[in-house]
């Protein structure tokens, strides 16, 4: 009689389970942070050549074997440097949410929307940072520094078009203009590069890098447009802009009042034609 054919499955312990939960999240996260960006293209070709290197040990090909087992020492060094950006964000992103407490509804909040308001009935071009936890130093010393009340009188006169500080972000930290006219990192994903202008993709630059929230305001057709996490909302009412920004900072929905109300707050969708081309 053959024997019996034995198959030894391991026994699943709690562990195993907790691990592999732990394994398959962890490449779940990866995959989120790679998706719609370059850095997709550059894990596909390390897919790729890792798949050669199989079919080369299997089929015995020793020379191409040879040729990618020598480039395995630097492969470390390569990731690092091909996904620089992705690790950055990430890290800084660990640390986003309070352990204990939240935020309250600043009173700065009202100024900002009224602002957004006026500059998008009038067409006016305007980009708008809010900063959460982590700091935006760096980007407030490109500026012109200024430690000002938020106010709208302020953030129109900063706007004006053919002004000195028009033409940048401004930056609020801590509930003060921290400073106006900063240069912020412009996005490089390919998803956004060739259809927006540089606000909006200056806008989505600082958020990858960062947990700000940024503001936009199109000159080209007064629309709205929020900036989170490296993705952008386009088209948003100011009451929604509210609503954003509690939910960003974590306020509740008791400590947030009812947004200032203006009949041209923005809300109308952009057309994909108008947004290829808009500028500073």
């Amino acid at each position: 009689m053959p024997a019996a054919f034995d198959l030894n499955i391991p026994h699943l312990t709690v562990t195993a389970v907790v691990d592999i939960l732990a394994v398959a999240f962890l490449i779940y996260q990866l995959l989120e942070i790679v998706r719609g960006t370059r850095a997709a293209h550059i894990l596909a070709g390390i897919l790729t050549v890792f798949i050669v290197y199989e079919i080369a040990v299997h089929a015995d090909l020793e020379v191409l074997r040879s040729l990618l087992a020598s480039l395995v020492p630097y492969t470390a060094i390569a990731i690092i440097v091909l996904f620089q950006s992705e690790i950055r964000r990430t890290l800084a992103r660990l640390g986003r949410k309070r352990l204990f407490g939240g935020y309250k509804r600043s009173e700065s909040t009202d100024e900002i929307l009224l602002a957004l308001s006026s500059l998008a009935r009038e067409r006016t071009g305007a980009l708008i940072i809010l900063e959460r936890d982590i700091g935006l130093r760096t980007f407030i010393e490109s500026g012109v520094r200024l430690d000002a009340n938020v106010s709208r009188d302020l953030f129109l006169s900063i706007f004006q078009p053919n002004t000195a500080l028009h033409d940048g972000a401004v930056i609020i930290q801590k509930d003060r203009i921290a400073a106006a006219a900063c240069f912020l990192p412009l996005t490089v994903n390919p998803q956004w590069s060739a259809e927006l202008g540089t606000r909006h993709r200056a806008g989505i630059g600082i958020t990858e890098e960062t947990d700000c929230l940024a503001l936009i305001v199109s000159e080209e057709t007064g629309t709205i447009s929020i900036a989170l996490e490296g993705n952008l909302e386009r088209g948003v009412t100011i009451e929604q802009v509210d609503t954003r920004i509690a939910e960003h900072f974590g306020v509740s929905k008791k400590s947030s009042s009812s947004p200032p109300r203006s009949p041209s707050a923005g809300g109308t969708p952009e057309s994909a034609g108008a947004l290829a081309r808009q500028t500073r």
